[in-house]
């Protein structure tokens, strides 16, 4: 398992006279930052800070803290990012932390070959497309698909995949 407590976002701005902040969320669905009770200004969970209120407004969340109940209290959390604790959220099965996969090992299905490490998750809509670092030091580029992806392993600290035709003719 990676770290305990994961980025989630960043307050952005003021919102209003009373306090409330705008985060700008760095996860799927704005929605789901909404879902937490209690997030943390730091990475070690060390400094909580209750949400009272939460609602998403365009591609923003409009979030009360427990304790900034004033413009100024609310400007002064201004570039303050936010983490959640992993320990709080039950992904379902497939379902991972895009910081969980960065650095996984990519191995061919079929060869054992080691294609490289994830470097990045992009998500695109229709599916996500992850960026690898192979050991040459080119990148390459592969769909987060079921019939490519065949195994995630971060506990393992590898991903098996089953490259389509053509997709890598170039890398060798």
């Amino acid at each position: 398992m990676g770290k305990r407590y994961l980025e989630i976002g960043k307050i952005t701005n003021v919102h209003g006279l009373h306090g409330e902040v705008k985060v700008y969320p760095w996860c799927d669905d704005p929605a789901f930052l909404c879902e937490f009770d209690t997030l943390y200004t730091d990475a070690k969970g060390l400094h909580p800070v209750k949400l009272l209120r939460a609602r998403v407004q365009q591609s923003v969340v409009i979030v009360q803290l427990e304790g900034v109940d004033t413009r100024e209290a609310a400007e002064a959390m201004r570039g303050t990012v936010l983490y959640m604790d992993r320990d709080e959220v039950e992904l379902e099965d497939g379902i991972y932390f895009i910081q969980d996969l960065i650095g996984l090992t990519v191995l061919d299905a079929d060869s054992g070959k080691e294609w490289g490490k994830i470097t990045d998750v992009m998500q695109t809509g229709a599916n996500d497309v992850y960026a690898m670092r192979t050991p040459e030091g080119r990148e390459l580029l592969f769909p987060a698909i079921p019939e490519v992806v065949l195994e995630t392993d971060p506990e393992g600290g590898t991903m098996t995949i089953r490259p389509l035709k053509g997709l890598f003719d170039d890398a060798d």
